[in-house]
């Protein structure tokens, strides 16, 4: 007995959601750029107000946009998270969230690099450079690089033949773009190069030298959300009332 294949019709707000992500990705709007305001973007798709708020509401939870109170709404990441299966769009706390994805990702990568030495190929540990220069690449022209930095990681995973590490790409997907999202800058030179590091262990397959690489990688970027973290519990302290 063939099953069919219930397909759940999107309300008004979850199809221009939609349209809005893909008017965003047509036109080219850049990170850290205002997008139209609401009642514009109203026009544009020939909709209500308060459905261009549920739309925008939907790309701010999945770290599409940031709305900045008394200036607009902006594009803070062009990487669309479809398969939020743990929530993590709901969670308000990015920098909390960020650090917490990275110590995650500090208990599971460098080990899943050590696996890739043991069982990649010539022709994968090939593809992986591949991925390694063209990060590099963009970031020297200066393009949006996250796309192909996931790629990277993403393929660091496949590279361990571990099936439910694989599953866990998401996860790890999740943390860089919400590292992007957060710091609003490109990779910095320090990274680059743990990134050449990494593939230059596996080719020579060297699981320690490829573990510490793994573990610098990781280690710098955590200390850049720390710092930031504590940058924003300062603010945060300054603004609070005084006691009276």
């Amino acid at each position: 007995m063939s099953q069919k294949k219930v397909q759940i019709k999107k309300t008004l707000g979850q199809q221009t959601e939609d349209q809005l992500m893909k008017y965003i990705l047509d036109n080219q709007i850049a990170i850290g750029e205002k997008i139209p305001n609401e009642f514009e973007l109203a026009g544009i798709f020939d909709v209500g107000r308060s459905t261009i708020r549920e739309a925008v509401k939907g790309l701010v939870s999945r770290g599409i946009l940031e709305v900045r109170r008394g200036d607009g709404t902006y594009v803070i990441s062009t990487v669309y998270m479809e398969n939020d299966v743990l929530g993590f769009g709901q969670i308000k706390d990015r920098y909390q969230l960020a650090l917490d994805l990275f110590d995650v990702r500090l208990m599971i990568e460098p080990e899943i690099v050590t696996w890739a030495c043991r069982k990649a190929t010539k022709e994968q540990i090939a593809k992986l450079r591949e991925l390694c220069n063209e990060v590099e690449m963009l970031y020297k022209q200066g393009h949006n690089h996250i796309q192909k930095d996931i790629e990277f990681h993403s393929y660091l995973a496949k590279l361990s033949g571990n099936m439910v590490v694989e599953r866990l790409i998401p996860v790890i997907n999740t943390s860089v773009v919400i590292f992007a999202n957060i710091t609003y800058r490109s990779l910095m030179q320090e990274t680059l190069e743990t990134h050449r590091a990494i593939v230059n262990s596996i080719e020579h397959k060297d699981p320690v030298g490829a573990k510490c690489a793994m573990n610098m990688h990781l280690t710098y970027n955590r200390q850049v959300i720390m710092e930031l973290l504590e940058k924003k519990k300062k603010v945060r302290k300054n603004h609070e009332p005084d006691d009276i």
